[in-house]
C-alpha cells in the first residue's frame, strides 16, 4: 500500500527555528488492523484483525501502519496492553499508529496503568486520531510518555487526551516533536510537560492548533484538585529548544498557562485565559511572546496571590526576551501585571517591549523591571487606574503622567476592550476610539494579528494582539 511519509524541515520565523510537517514521498509498507472483534492469533488483516493495540504495536517494522478500528479498547495490563513499538522508523519509512478515519477509537485505561502509549527511545513515529482517557474514572497515569532515552522525529496529531490522573503527554528528552490539532484537557498533573532532561531536554518542538486546558480539574474520578502543585497547561524544565507554541488555547488550568524554561521559546497567536496562577512564564534565552492574549489570572477567584500574567525570570546573563503585540488584562490586582528578574535582580538581561497593552484594574497592579535590565520599550499602552504608579524600573518610578517618557510612543489610557471579563470568555478586540488604534509601530512586528488578519505595512498599526 502506498503511504505518505513526512519529515521535519526548518525555517526561520520570529526568534526560533520552526518545524513543519511536510509530505515528501510515497513508500511501500504493510498495513495492519486492530478491532474489538479481532483475535491476536489472526494475521492482522482488515478481514482478520488483531484484538489489542498493544499486541499490534509490537509487530510493526519501519514503513508499517497500524490502523485501530473504531470502538472502545480497555487497557489494563502492564505492559502487554500498552502501545509500545518495538522498532523505530527511519527517515524513509515512518511507523504510523492511527485511529480509523471517521471513527476515532477510544483507549480506556484502568488499574493504575502507567501509560497508554510508550515511545521511549524511539524515532520516526507518527500517532494520529486516537482518544485516550480513563475507564470511567479508574486510576490511570499518563496518556503518552517517553521517559527512557532520547526520542526524535515524533508526530502526534489529532489526539484527544482527557480525564487522566497525571500528564497528558510526558516527555523527558526529545529532538523533533510536533503536537498538532490535539486536545489535552482535564489531566491531573498537566496537559504537556516532563522532567529535567539528560540529553538537552526538549529540542525542535512545535505545538500547533491545540487546546491545553483544565489541568488539575480532574483526579481519580473526581473534579480535583489532586495532590499536584499548580498543574500547568504546558510546563517543561531547562531545555535547548527551539520550542514554538502557536494558535493554541490555554485556559482554566489550576497552575500556570505556559511555563517554559527552554531557550528559544516562541509563543504566538495564543490565548492564555483564566488560569489560576501565572499566565506566561519565560526563563530561557532568546525567547519571544507575540500576538498573544493573556487575561483572567485567578480564574474567577479574587483572592490575593503571588502570581502574574507575565513573568520573565532567568539565571542567564544577558539573555534576550521580546514581548511584541501582546494584550494583558488583570482584574485581581495586589501583584505585578508583569515582573522581570524579580528573583534575580543582579543578573542583566535584554528586554524589548513593544506594541503591548497592559490593563490592570485591580488595586496595586504595576509592572516591575530590575535596574539591570537593558530595556527597549516603545509604543505600549498602560492602564492601571487603581494603582499608585504604573511601572518601576530599578530606582525610578513611572506614573500615568510620565509613562510616555519611558520610550517613544508610550501611552496611558483605557484601551476600550469590547468585553473584558474574568473567569469567563472575554472579547479583547478594540472599540472605536481606543487609544491603541493606529498608535503602534511596525518595526520588527508581526505581519498579522491574533485573528490572522493582516496588519498595515506602515501607518495605522495598532497596539495589542488585535488589529481593528
Amino acid at each position: 500500500m502506498s503511504l505518505f511519509l513526512v519529515t521535519f524541515i526548518s525555517f526561520q520565523t520570529g526568534c526560533s527555528t520552526c518545524i513543519v510537517e511536510v509530505p515528501l514521498a510515497s513508500a511501500i509498507g504493510k498495513v495492519y488492523y486492530v478491532s474489538p472483534r479481532g483475535n491476536n492469533s489472526n494475521p492482522g488483516t482488515l478481514d482478520k484483525p488483531w484484538a489489542t493495540p498493544g499486541y499490534g504495536s509490537r509487530q510493526l517494522k519501519p514503513g508499517d501502519t497500524l490502523i485501530i478500528l473504531g470502538g472502545r479498547y480497555t487497557l489494563s495490563q502492564y505492559d502487554d496492553d500498552i502501545i509500545i513499538p518495538q522498532n523505530s522508523g527511519n527517515p524513509n519509512a515512518w511507523i504510523t499508529i492511527k485511529g480509523e478515519d471517521g471513527s476515532r477509537p477510544i483507549l480506556a485505561c484502568r488499574d493504575n496503568l502507567l501509560t497508554a502509549i510508550d515511545i521511549s527511545g524511539k524515532s520516526y513515529i507518527r500517532i494520529e486520531n486516537l482518544e485516550i482517557t480513563s475507564d470511567n474514572g479508574a486510576l490511570f497515569r499518563d496518556g503518552i510518555e517517553a521517559l527512557e532515552g532520547l526520542v526524535s522525529n515524533i508526530i502526534i496529531k489529532n489526539v484527544y487526551i482527557h480525564h487522566i490522573d497525571e500528564f497528558g503527554i510526558n516527555i523527558k528528552d526529545v529532538d523533533g516533536l510536533q503536537i498538532i490539532d490535539s486536545q489535552i484537557t482535564h489531566c491531573g498533573f498537566g496537559s504537556i510537560g516532563g522532567p529535567s532532561g539528560d540529553q538537552g531536554g526538549w529540542k525542535n518542538v512545535k505545538i500547533l492548533r491545540c487546546n491545553l486546558s483544565y489541568s488539575g480539574h480532574y483526579y481519580q474520578g473526581t473534579s480535583g484538585p489532586g495532590p499536584y502543585d499548580r498543574p500547568d497547561g504546558f510546563g517543561i524544565e531547562s531545555s535547548n529548544g527551539p520550542i514554538e507554541i502557536a494558535y493554541t488555547l490555554v485556559e482554566h488550568n489550576r497552575g500556570d498557562g505556559l511555563d517554559s524554561k527552554a531557550n528559544n521559546t516562541y509563543i504566538h497567536h495564543c490565548i492564555v485565559a483564566n488560569n489560576s496562577c501565572d499566565g506566561v512564564k519565560l526563563w530561557g534565552d532568546n525567547s519571544k511572546l507575540e500576538n498573544t492574549l493573556i487575561y483572567g489570572r485567578g480564574d474567577g477567584d479574587t483572592s490575593e496571590t503571588p502570581w502574574s500574567p507575565i513573568v520573565i525570570s532567568t539565571e542567564t546573563n544577558n539573555a534576550k526576551f521580546d514581548i511584541i503585540n501582546v494584550t494583558v488584562d488583570d482584574v485581581v490586582g495586589h501583584n505585578y501585571l508583569m515582573h522581570v528578574q524579580y528573583d534575580y535582580p543582579d543578573i542583566p538581561i535584554n528586554l524589548t517591549l513593544r506594541n503591548t497593552i497592559f490593563r490592570g484594574i485591580g488595586e496595586n497592579s504595576p509592572i516591575f523591571i530590575t535596574s539591570k535590565t537593558k530595556l527597549i520599550v516603545d509604543h505600549n499602552l498602560f492602564y492601571t487606574p487603581n494603582s499608585e504608579f504604573v511601572l518601576v524600573l530599578g530606582d525610578k518610578t513611572y506614573y500615568a503622567d510620565n509613562i510616555a517618557s519611558l520610550g517613544t510612543g508610550n501611552l496611558y489610557g483605557d484601551p476600550l476592550f469590547v468585553n473584558p471579563t474574568f473567569g469567563t470568555i472575554g472579547d479583547y478586540h478594540l472599540k472605536i476610539g481606543s487609544p491603541a488604534i493606529d498608535s503602534g509601530s511596525p518595526i520588527n512586528a508581526p505581519k498579522d494579528d491574533l485573528d490572522g488578519n493582516p496588519r498595515p505595512k506602515g501607518k495605522g498599526f495598532d497596539i495589542g494582539a488585535y488589529e481593528r
